[in-house]
């Protein structure tokens, strides 16, 4: 049974990020301060959507039949979906811009920022 990652804090609705992800063939670990990709921080039912999606190569006709809805409910859904992807690289964009500010300003050293930049 596939069970899905949280994205999200269950107590203060935070995003949430990876600390640590290991091997589990040779036990080979990296411990940081990842972020998850921007597909993996769509909502689960998001995420089923864009399975189907290219499954089917992208054929909004073939996503209706399959799932039993409308071809404009699959068309507006698939633009909700777009929508949430740009939010949430714009968010990203914002992040990195604001670490640039920070350093301008001088309130964290450049290397910080270089470390954080490269973990995100």
């Amino acid at each position: 049974m596939e069970i899905p990652v949280p994205v999200q804090c269950q107590v203060c609705e935070g995003e949430l990020t990876i600390e640590r992800v290991a091997c589990h063939r040779c036990g080979c670990a990296l411990e940081g301060n990842f972020t998850f990709p921007l597909l993996a921080r769509l909502t689960r039912d998001e995420q089923k959507f864009i399975e189907i999606f290219v499954s089917l190569s992208g054929n909004l006709k073939n996503v209706a039949s399959t799932l039993g809805i409308s071809y404009p409910t699959v068309r507006n859904r698939l633009d909700r979906i777009i929508a949430s992807l740009e939010t949430l690289a714009e968010a990203d964009q914002r992040k990195r811009e604001e670490l640039l500010d920070n350093v301008e300003r001088g309130d964290i050293p450049p290397e910080v920022a270089a470390r954080l930049l490269e973990e995100a």
